[in-house]
């Protein structure tokens, strides 16, 4: 009985993330303006969340050296490097989408967003600031950072 019952949750399971691929917006994104590519990936208890961060910059550096958080409100994280910081932290599954916060680097603010695959290659990311300043852009799918050095070689 335990036997089934745990094979019975399993399939389930299973079924439930292959329906969830269609959905899933894990992997490399090239934003709206070009300016950065963020790397999507499940996280979370049972990767059910998503989570992005910065992987490359189209200008990674300023003056010579590397591109901070400038604009963050708080002066002790205005120091850490853009490459590599977390802008999208746990967003939750909510019908076709993933829904929560999104930190922009560029104005140092946090927006209300929404991210849904409108095709295999395209993201669609909505957001708003205080449920009044909204807009949206179309991602695209890139190779990821680290296929492309492989692919350079």
């Amino acid at each position: 009985m335990r036997l089934a019952l745990s094979a019975a949750l399993l399939l389930t399971g299973l079924s439930a993330a292959a329906a969830d691929t269609g959905k899933d917006p894990s992997g490399t994104w090239l934003t709206g303006d070009g300016r950065a590519k963020i790397r999507i990936d499940r996280c979370g208890p049972g990767q059910k969340l998503v989570c992005g961060k910065v992987v490359w910059l189209k200008v990674p550096n300023d003056g010579g050296a590397p591109r901070t958080d400038l604009k963050n409100p708080d002066p002790k994280k205005r120091a850490r490097p853009v490459i590599g910081l977390q802008l999208i932290e746990g967003l939750k599954p909510d019908d076709e989408k993933f829904t929560g916060e999104l930190y922009n680097i560029e104005e140092g603010k946090i927006y209300t967003v929404s991210l849904e695959r409108e095709s295999e290659a395209e993201l669609s990311v909505s957001g708003c600031m205080l449920k009044v300043l909204c807009g949206s852009q179309t991602w695209t799918k890139v190779p990821d950072v680290n296929q492309q050095a492989a692919n350079k070689n």
